[in-house]
């Protein structure tokens, strides 16, 4: 397992649309166990594999609440095949928007479609933070981030930020 780089907004990459998985081998296995080590490292909750440059329908996480337990989860070219009516709201944040937080809502469950990482067709009713969770990734897939949800000039004076934080972290010389 490896770390990989976490792409962060502004950054082309993340606007792309990811392509489908053509099948789970050990290739894709190895990058499922590396996107889990970044995330947990980050440390985060959820990553899709555009965040880390490879742009496929993958993503992980692990909402586990309790400090020391893990619970890892992986969807490979996940669909929601229904989503609720209702919404529920809370507060997200996202390892490609480092320090950046806004209260979103979104559907408060939802049904998906997925090949887990033995490459088993699945399905599961997913509620709460979970349902959550998998939107907010599933978002990536198709080059959406969180604040795409919040307005023009909130999201423009993010993007301004994060704008001035890379460039202070590119003019550090060693």
């Amino acid at each position: 397992m490896a770390l990989r780089e976490i792409l962060t907004e502004p950054n082309r990459v993340l606007r792309q649309k990811s392509l489908p998985v053509e099948k789970v081998d050990e290739d894709l296995r190895k990058l499922i166990d590396d996107m889990l080590e970044t995330m947990y490292a980050a440390p985060g909750i959820g990553l899709a594999a555009i965040q880390v440059g490879i742009p496929k329908r993958v993503i992980v996480l692990d909402i586990a609440q309790k400090e020391g337990q893990k619970n890892p989860m992986c969807f490979v070219n996940p669909e929601i095949s229904e989503k609720s009516k209702n919404n529920s709201t809370y507060e997200e944040g996202c390892l490609s928007v480092p320090g950046q937080f806004a209260e979103i809502d979104r559907p408060d469950q939802c049904y998906v479609k997925y090949l887990d990482y033995n490459g088993e067709p699945k399905e599961i009713k997913a509620t709460g933070m979970l349902a959550t969770c998998i939107q907010h990734e599933m978002d990536h897939l198709e080059g959406i981030l969180f604040i795409d949800y919040l307005s023009k000039l909130k999201k423009t004076m993010i993007i301004k930020k994060l704008s001035k934080q890379k460039k202070a972290i590119e003019r550090i010389v060693v």
